[in-house]
């Protein structure tokens, strides 16, 4: 086998990205910088032929989009093309030229994956190391962009042979654990909770919602003014009027879809696993795997569902969050697990939120991995 150039250790597996694909999150400032530039553009040939200003900061302000936009669309892919990723014996690798990333295997205390929803068996493994909460907290982590088999390659780092069934994300959690491994207990959230991100992200939609019907009220007060302006003049503050309302509408409509709707999909579509080796969570598209040798502690905290949750068992249930505090290398990590309330947006995060049977879990998981503390608790 070959050696890593740097660590001198044997490499156990190399890859490169199957796909280069573009993060949702530069997606969409391509996009919202894209109509910007083209609205300013609009607005600065109204201004320019109606009043005969000089316009060249809207000009500026429209190319300083245009570039924000396209460098948004094509940067990440330039970046991700030229990636190389490494498995030695110590070590998880992340390479591009003289640039390199990595984390210790022993290190890892959980891994998430995204799997790519357009290119089947592909997807993103994201390596995570707990680290204190407090002063000390900081997120490590490290990103494997679009490999094939991302469960199969985290058997790997796991030191673990995998099993056949790996490599294809549409087959359920069950289905695809290690051999000899078992299932003793599974659930689902029994409700989507108001949080305090969440009762913000409900309130920018407002706002921005109230952005959108204010400028229509503002186009509509300046109307009789427009008559007086050339036809194509018109037109063009015309179109650049639509174009903001619809990119605030827009804008509102997705804030709105994430803080009314999302939060009790994603809780539908989010299954539990505990099995005698470790704790999985699947979210749609999203999974995540931690060993139950990094679990150090279990903090349940009860709370109460919302009444009228289409999830909760019944109006005003007491539900329990369990908060899984994982151990690690000179680290025992609250944050990353949320066992302060802390929060990760949108991320997977070792929690079993909103369950019933908490009792049961606790029991399970203080007991030592491989060992069944209840008998038949699946």
């Amino acid at each position: 086998m070959a050696r890593d150039s740097l660590f001198g250790e044997t490499i156990h597996w190399s890859g490169r990205p199957k796909v280069v694909s573009l993060p949702p999150t530069a997606r969409l400032i391509a996009m919202v910088a894209t109509i910007l530039s083209v609205v300013t553009v609009l607005f600065s040939i109204g201004v320019r032929t109606a009043l005969r200003t000089d316009v060249s900061g809207m000009l500026f302000f429209a190319a300083w989009c245009a570039t924000l936009g396209f460098a948004a669309w094509r940067g990440p892919l330039l970046w991700r093309s030229d990636v190389e990723y490494l498995v030695t014996d110590k070590q998880v690798i992340w390479r591009r030229g003289p640039i390199r990333r990595s984390i210790a295997r022993d290190a890892i205390s959980y891994a998430r994956i995204r799997w790519n929803p357009r290119v089947p068996g592909v997807g993103d493994l994201v390596l995570v190391r707990a680290v204190p909460t407090g002063a000390l907290r900081r997120t490590l982590h490290l990103t494997l962009s679009d490999v094939v088999g991302p469960d199969r390659l985290w058997a790997i780092v796991r030191g673990v042979t995998a099993s056949a069934p790996l490599g294809d994300g549409d087959r359920p959690l069950a289905q695809r654990l290690d051999a000899g491994e078992r299932v003793l207990w599974t659930g689902t959230p029994q409700a989507s909770r108001w949080t305090l991100r969440r009762v913000a992200t409900a309130s920018i939609a407002m706002g921005v919602a109230l952005s959108a019907v204010r400028v229509v009220t503002h186009a509509v007060a300046l109307s009789n003014l427009a008559r007086t302006l050339p036809a194509l003049t018109t037109g063009l503050l015309a179109a650049g009027v639509l174009l903001t309302t619809l990119l605030l509408a827009a804008v509102a409509v997705g804030v709105a879809y994430a803080a009314f709707v999302r939060p009790s999909r994603l809780a539908r579509a989010t299954r539990y696993l505990v099995t005698d080796r470790r704790v999985l969570i699947r979210r749609g598209h999203e999974e995540l795997s931690v060993d139950r040798g990094r679990i150090a502690d279990v903090i349940a905290s009860p709370i109460h569902a919302r009444v009228g949750d289409r999830n909760a068992p019944s109006s005003g249930s007491c539900l329990t969050d369990v908060f899984l505090v994982l151990d690690g290398p000179q680290a025992r990590a609250f944050s990353s697990s949320g066992a302060f309330g802390e929060s990760d947006g949108d991320k997977l995060v070792p929690v079993l939120s909103a369950i019933e049977d908490a009792e049961t879990v606790g029991m399970i998981l203080r007991a030592k991995p491989g060992v069944e503390s209840l008998p038949r608790a699946a």
